[in-house]
């Protein structure tokens, strides 16, 4: 059963990579490339357990550019490697869940996320954060896409 969160908030992001579908994929499949990329601008990451198969775990410490820790869960609902993702994001931060689809675009690989949440004021207010947010993640994505793909 995937969780839902309807009537809520929803976060569209969507970017294409000039990279193969499985590349794209193995981006975020292969921990020690997510860890460089994953998050906002500024932020460092530490990952200490990765388990990408429907009902596995995803813990990721998010470090910010003052040193302070954010402390991430996540549990992978669907996965359909090479095509989709789908986990749902736990407390102690904002509850949400994420829906990735990675899909062939011409000669090159489409990343779409999207991202909903419950309806409240506190979310309403991150909306505008998050959606620059994935901006930069997809910013970071690319760069490491391309040191990646030139060794």
């Amino acid at each position: 059963m995937t969780t839902r969160i309807d009537g809520g908030i929803e976060i569209l992001s969507s970017r294409v990579f000039p990279v193969s579908v499985s590349k794209l994929y193995a981006a975020f499949a292969e921990p020690s490339l997510l860890e460089r990329w994953w998050g906002p601008d500024g932020f460092t990451n530490r990952i200490t357990r990765f388990d990408l198969v429907p009902g596995g775990e995803w813990h990721i410490t998010m470090t910010n550019s003052d040193g302070t820790d954010f402390h991430n869960r996540c549990t992978f609902e669907i996965v359909e490697p090479g095509a989709r993702i789908f986990y749902l994001h736990h407390e102690p931060m904002h509850v949400f869940t994420m829906d990735m689809h990675f899909a062939s675009a011409e000669e090159h690989a489409r990343l779409t996320w999207r991202m909903t949440m419950e309806r409240n004021r506190e979310n309403l207010e991150l909306k505008k954060f998050i959606a620059a947010a994935n901006e930069q993640n997809f910013d970071r994505l690319g760069r490491v896409l391309a040191e990646h793909r030139e060794h």
